[in-house]
């Protein structure tokens, strides 16, 4: 019986451990620019997300601000909306293709990429592990690249972050 007293005990703050608060995740992205993100929060409804990403053969490193709302949502308080801003920079590569007298090349390039992003999304904070889903709509403009000015709206994705 002590046994199965001292089980249940260890058991059971297992999950109290996970339910105290946390302020750093880390995870992956999948999406348009997918890649690996680290946040760091400064307080509840504040933090600086880097997010490594991988998009057009090359590597890009954004860093956010992000600000959140865990009470938009009155019928659960695991959903949580966050939008901010950032900046990232990186760098691109692409292929031309060369004729000349019946015979075709082709030849690689690549361009220093530096631009601004947005961003909003929902996560799902599951307070039994320490996890969270998301989706997220990461919209960025260019200014430097191998367009000197590019737009892309539709830069949706799914992450999933692990809570420390």
């Amino acid at each position: 019986m002590k046994r199965f007293l001292l089980i249940i005990i260890f058991g059971t703050s297992v999950f109290f451990t996970f339910a105290q608060g946390y302020n750093q995740s880390a995870g992956i992205r999948l999406g348009l620019s997918p890649g690996f993100e680290y946040r760091i929060f400064s307080d509840d409804a504040n933090s600086y997300k880097f997010l490594l990403s991988t998009r057009d053969r090359g590597l890009q490193l954004h860093l956010f601000k992000e600000f959140h709302q865990y009470d938009m949502f009155s019928f659960t308080d695991q959903l949580v909306l966050f939008y901010g801003a950032g900046i990232h920079a990186g760098y691109e590569r692409w292929d031309v293709t060369h004729y000349n007298n019946n015979s075709q090349w082709k030849d690689t390039r690549s361009a220093f990429i530096a631009g601004l992003d947005g961003l909003v999304g929902l996560e799902y904070l599951f307070y039994e592990v320490p996890i969270s889903l998301g989706i997220e709509a990461k919209p960025y403009f260019e200014f430097l690249g191998q367009e000197i000015f590019e737009v892309q709206l539709w830069d949706f994705a799914f992450t999933v972050k692990y809570l420390f």
